[in-house]
């Protein structure tokens, strides 16, 4: 099988693509490595799937010099000549799509880069699966669809009519758009709604980073809504084992369009996800309490019932083993 993976220097579609390399599949990674968060962590992410020179050039295919069946090309999903140059060139079987303007708060400030990323992006990625026989679009959708529903666990079958920030709004279109095209044009098309995806080589934007960074800068922490938000914290591990078995599953439906949910179903108080921190580090934070941000959700907590049935998903990581994990690749990568 021969795979691409868009977001490939990104938290997920890093681990994504070195998971798929345990395998015979050959893999094309593609991101623009855009200034969102730190480049250069990106960069070397990149470095540790053998993807270490010409990286600022665009459009260039550079092969990994640690895996052959790896190859990275930086470049814009908005750029719909070069990705149809892509994908007639390339022939993929299946698309894994990770790549898009992420972050909620971020949303609030800089709504043009979501359209952009996550609306037209996405709409030259449908097309060109449409034109190209792609056996199946993986696509990443958010739990942030679900808005502030009070209903719990939250399932796939609830209402996402009511969504409180762009970036969801953007994730709820990308669900629309690709039912669409199952509908019309027959292409297989699975939805993940991820939940709080946390461990190494992870996003700085994210509250664990930052918490972590924090505390051992003897800095204070936010703490939104005075530490009552709960998050379904999943793994990166797996997650990225669910990507995998659902990726190479088509959906037995008609139209063939699916959603799930992907996350731990175990949801988490944030007051005890720094305690966490806290133990991981043995170091104490300096609180700093805060209302609710705008755009903020209450709790998350998925129903993955669908995904354990269809797929035999078990997320295996509980929280303290995970969080230590994150610690100690934070501390080597930092060298603290």
């Amino acid at each position: 099988m021969k795979i691409l993976v868009t977001g490939a220097s990104g938290f997920i579609g890093f681990h994504l693509v070195q998971k798929l390399l345990e395998s015979s599949s050959t893999v094309v990674g593609i991101d623009n490595i855009n200034d969102y968060y730190s480049p250069e962590l990106k960069f070397e992410r990149l470095q540790q799937t053998g993807i270490s020179k010409d990286v600022t050039i665009w459009n260039q295919k550079i092969v990994s010099s640690t895996n052959a069946n790896y190859s990275f090309l930086r470049m814009n999903l908005e750029d719909e000549e070069a990705i149809d140059h892509l994908f007639k060139t390339e022939k993929f079987d299946m698309v894994c799509n990770l790549a898009a303007q992420a972050g909620v708060r971020y949303s609030i400030e800089n709504p043009k880069a979501y359209i952009q990323s996550n609306i037209v992006g996405f709409s030259n990625i449908l097309e060109a699966c449409r034109h190209n026989k792609i056996k199946h679009l993986v696509y990443a959708s958010s739990s942030s669809v679900y808005g502030n529903s009070k209903k719990m666990p939250l399932s796939t079958t609830d209402s996402v009519d009511n969504p409180i920030s762009l970036y969801a709004a953007t994730k709820k279109s990308n669900e629309l758009m690709a039912h669409t095209y199952s509908h019309l044009y027959s292409i297989p098309t699975t939805g993940l709604r991820f939940f709080t995806v946390y461990g190494p080589w992870g996003r700085p934007d994210m509250a664990y980073f930052s918490f972590t960074k924090a505390i051992l800068e003897n800095k204070p922490i936010k703490i939104f809504n005075h530490g009552d938000l709960y998050r379904d914290f999943t793994y990166i591990d797996d997650i990225v084992e669910g990507i995998v078995k659902v990726l190479h599953k088509t959906p037995d439906y008609k139209p063939p369009y699916a959603v799930y949910n992907i996350g731990n179903s175990s949801p988490v108080k944030l007051m005890d996800f720094i305690e966490t921190i806290e133990k991981a580090l043995g170091k104490k934070a300096v609180k700093e309490f805060h209302e609710m941000q705008p755009g903020d959700v209450y709790k998350t907590f998925a129903d993955v019932s669908e995904l354990e049935k269809n797929f035999g998903y078990a997320p295996t990581t509980p929280l303290e083993k995970g969080i230590g994990k994150f610690v100690n690749w934070y501390k080597s990568y930092f060298n603290v």
